[in-house]
C-alpha cells in the first residue's frame, strides 16, 4: 500500500484528536483518583485497546475500509494510547496460531521498553 497526501493528513489529524483526548482523560483521571498511581495512562491504554479491537472487528480486520482505519486507528488511537498498535499485533499473532511469536513480541516489547525508559532517564542524569 502506497500512502498518499490524504494518508499523511489523517494521520495528523487524528493524532492531534487523539493527544489531546489523552491528556484530556489523563489529566480528569488525576483529578478523580489521585496522581499516586498513572490511572490516566491506565484507563488511556486499556480504553484504546478496547476501540482498537472494537475496529479491527467492525473492519474485519484492518485490511478494510483503509481511510477510516487511517484516521481512526493510526491518527485518533495512536495519538490517545500508547499500547494499541502492540496490543493488536499480539492480537493478531494469537489469532493465527504464532502464540510463541505473540510471547515474544510481549517480552521484547514491554521489557526492554522500562529498561529503555530507566536508561534514558539514567543518561540524561535523572538517577543523581
Amino acid at each position: 500500500m502506497t500512502l498518499g497526501p490524504l494518508d499523511w493528513l489523517l494521520v495528523t489529524l487524528g493524532g492531534a484528536l487523539g493527544g489531546t483526548a489523552r491528556l484530556a482523560v489523563t489529566e480528569l483521571a488525576g483529578l478523580w483518583w489521585g496522581r499516586a498511581f498513572p490511572w490516566g495512562t491506565l484507563v488511556v491504554n486499556l480504553g484504546g485497546t478496547l476501540g482498537i479491537g472494537v475496529l479491527a472487528a467492525l473492519a474485519s480486520w484492518p485490511e478494510a475500509g483503509v481511510v477510516g482505519w487511517t484516521f481512526l486507528a493510526v491518527g485518533v488511537l495512536g495519538g490517545f494510547t500508547t499500547v494499541s498498535s502492540f496490543s493488536l499485533q499480539t492480537l493478531t499473532l494469537f489469532r493465527e496460531g504464532r502464540r510463541n511469536a505473540a510471547l515474544l513480541n510481549i517480552m521484547v516489547t514491554l521489557v526492554p521498553g522500562v529498561a529503555m525508559a530507566g536508561l534514558g532517564w539514567w543518561a540524561v542524569g535523572g538517577g543523581a
